[in-house]
Order: structure tokens, then sequence, then C-alpha cells
């Protein structure tokens, strides 16, 4: 994250996100598929397994050895071809709104209070139920805990979506988006941008 200023001099808190050209590696169309959709493929491997480099064997030798693909649907194929590339500039404009989703950051096991927002219990007159979650159901009637109680367990590491991001600035020299405000995920993860 960092911050810019806009034309009237406000200062904007953003998250700059690197934004590799995308190769399209497969169009679904609704005769061969039932659907319409458009794959693209980002991020090169070293060394792709038999199955991916098979789906791959079509495009040119540039963008054999991609390693992330994912499924955009759309409603017309016209615009695409095997082996484009699609660049930020084709698809963002400042201004725009867009759906961010990333994995968020794990954070081990953590309590109730931590992982829900509970509160704590009392701290003196002999309590030893501090950081304890409280009354988790009823007893012999039901006779089990309802499913879905929120308890301690693991806490982040699980897909997060950020919806309607406004895009402060694009960069397409460069393959910057800068966006308003923080995003799931590490620094440096995969995150998925598309429009809202």
């Amino acid at each position: 994250m960092t911050q810019v200023f806009q034309d009237d001099g406000t200062m904007v808190a953003v998250s700059v996100l690197a934004i590799e050209p995308n190769t399209v590696t497969r169009l679904r169309t609704p005769e061969r598929d039932g659907y319409s959709a458009v794959q693209l493929g980002a991020e090169t491997a070293r060394k792709l397994n038999k199955p991916d480099a098979g789906q791959l064997k079509d495009l040119p030798k540039a963008a054999q050895s991609i390693k992330t693909k994912r499924e955009f649907r759309v409603d017309d194929l016209g615009a695409y071809e095997l082996g484009q590339t699609v660049s930020i500039a084709d698809l963002f404009a400042d201004g725009d709104e867009v759906d961010v989703t990333g994995v968020s950051k794990g954070k081990g096991f953590a309590g109730v209070i931590k992982r829900h927002n509970f509160h704590r219990g009392p701290q003196t007159h002999g309590s030893d139920h501090h950081r304890a979650p409280g009354s988790i159901g009823p007893g012999t009637t039901p006779g089990r805990v309802y499913r879905g109680l929120k308890m301690s367990g693991h806490m982040g590491d699980e897909r997060v979506t950020i919806k309607k991001v406004r895009i402060v600035r694009t960069d397409p020299d460069r393959n910057l988006l800068l966006v308003k405000g923080s995003l799931p995920g590490a620094r440096g993860s995969l995150i998925l941008v598309k429009k809202a």
C-alpha cells in the first residue's frame, strides 16, 4: 500500500497491483461447452505437467508455459482469439469500480474474542471466565451443539471478495493498477480483478 494525491489535493490510500498482461488460452463456445467464456492465463511456470502442457500446445511458443488460468463468462467471443494478449489498458480506466478476490492472510488458531469479536468475561470476583466463549447451547434438548456456532478455530486463509473498489489510477506503461483501500492477501500474492 501507498498513498497518492488527487487533482483536488486530497490524499487517498491505495493498493498497488501489478497486472501482468493476460493471454487468451482457450475459448469456450456454447456449441462445444454449453456456455461462452474466455480463459485467461498469467504467470510463467518453469515446468508444466503433461495435461496442462497439452491444453496449451495450440498457443504460440511464448505462451506455452502459462501456470495460472481463470475463466470469465462473456456474451460475445468475437473480440477474442487464441494467443491474444489482454492488457489493463483494454479493460480498466480511472474511476471504474472492480471486484477484487484474494486469499486472506492466515492467522492460525484463534479464540472467539479475536476471531468473532466476542466480549470478555468478568476479570474479578473469582471468575475464571475471562476469554472463554460462554454457553454453547441448551442442555437435554436438543442434546447437541447447533451447526455453525461461532467457536475458536482456524482464522483467515480463506477466499475473500471486496466489491466495488474504485480504481484511482492506471499506469498501462508499467502494468500497474492503483485501487482505493486495502485488499485481501499477503504482499505478492495472486488476486483476481474483474469489473463490478
